[in-house]
């Protein structure tokens, strides 16, 4: 029996969300970070009344989070990890006809740019608390990397799955062959690059989203000195020219960009809309300080998800990590 990773939009029986808990790593960012991943939990638990399992590590991170959900229906859950982004070091979780497994892959740290202890053993913790079956594949591959419609179409970077710091000396038949046995995937978009400067080496879910059957959205620049407009104008002729796995061409839909975001070295960091969560009955879309080109984007992504409340956190604390909603969370389907 073959798998299908359902689309994120489809019914979920709980989403995970990983609390930042290590000061070592986080510093002065620790208790902003922690402070935007509880509203992250809030708006997707308490409105919505969607399933939030908060995973977090020590007795110090333990009470920070029950004391910023206080009155909140989420769960806090103790596991180990090394950070927080679940969306990579936990399973993707697959539908096997009516059974739900939990597909775990090799992790090595982004190409081994971050090995930190207990994240190769994070699926392996999401898999026995959400009482699914663990299914191991033995090549490296994060959540992050992939996005999926439902009907067994992925998406995907070059930069990121042919990356020979990932599982050498692959090529593109071998990584689809590797997608279609572990997750079902039939057909494989292969986009070019990603973000600048995106330590995973170009996710996808930075990139580009499937927000509905047949429909995908990219980024469109904004501000005559965003440093990704040329990879963002690739990428909509890219899926302009694809079809997905049922053979219907895709139809693009674009989502400003916050512009040019910089860290405190004054190089552009990973900023994006497209990280944003779908949820039962919302979608989370990070935002980072700018009013005007937030409120473009909100209105976009709600007119592609016009019977789900859209609502826009601040994602600024937690971009210093390298990341933003999308990668801190997992859902696992219904």
């Amino acid at each position: 029996m073959s798998f299908l990773v359902p689309a994120e939009w489809a019914p979920h029986r709980a989403i995970w969300v990983g609390f930042p808990s290590h000061e070592e790593l986080w510093q002065e960012d620790l208790a902003p970070a922690q402070a935007e991943t509880a509203a992250l939990a809030r708006a997707l638990a308490d409105p919505g009344g969607e399933r939030v399992r908060l995973l977090v590590m020590g007795d110090a991170a333990a009470a920070r989070a029950k004391s910023l959900l206080e009155g909140s229906r989420v769960e806090i859950v103790r596991g180990l990890f090394g950070d927080i982004w679940l969306r990579d070091t936990g399973p993707i979780f697959a539908k096997r006809g009516v059974e739900t497994v939990a597909c775990a892959f090799t992790f090595n740290g982004w190409g081994g740019k971050y090995n930190l202890e207990h994240d190769d053993a994070v699926a392996e913790q999401l898999a026995a608390a959400s009482g699914n079956r663990r299914l191991i594949n033995d090549f490296v591959l994060e959540g992050g990397a992939l996005d999926h419609d439902g009907f067994g179409t992925a998406l995907t970077t070059r930069q990121c799955l042919l990356n020979p710091n990932r599982n050498r000396g692959w090529k593109q038949a071998e990584v689809e062959q590797a997608l279609g046995d572990s997750l079902g995937v039939k057909t494989t978009i292969w986009l070019g690059d990603g973000l600048l400067n995106d330590h995973t080496d170009g996710h996808v879910d930075n990139l580009a989203r499937f927000v509905a059957p047949g429909v995908v959205a990219c980024p469109i620049s904004f501000g005559r000195n965003d440093p990704n407009s040329t990879v963002f104008d690739e990428t909509a002729k890219l899926l302009g020219g694809s079809k997905d796995a049922r053979g219907i061409p895709l139809q693009v839909m674009r989502i400003p960009s916050p512009g040019l975001i910089q860290g405190p070295d004054h190089r552009a960091v990973p900023a994006s809309h497209m990280n944003f969560l779908v949820a039962n009955e919302a979608v989370i879309v990070p935002l980072y300080g700018d009013e005007r080109i937030s409120g473009m984007a909100l209105d976009a992504v709600q007119s592609l998800f016009p019977e789900r409340r859209v609502v826009g956190l601040s994602s600024t604390a937690l971009l210093s990590g390298g990341g933003s909603f999308h990668c801190i969370t997992q859902q696992e389907p219904a």
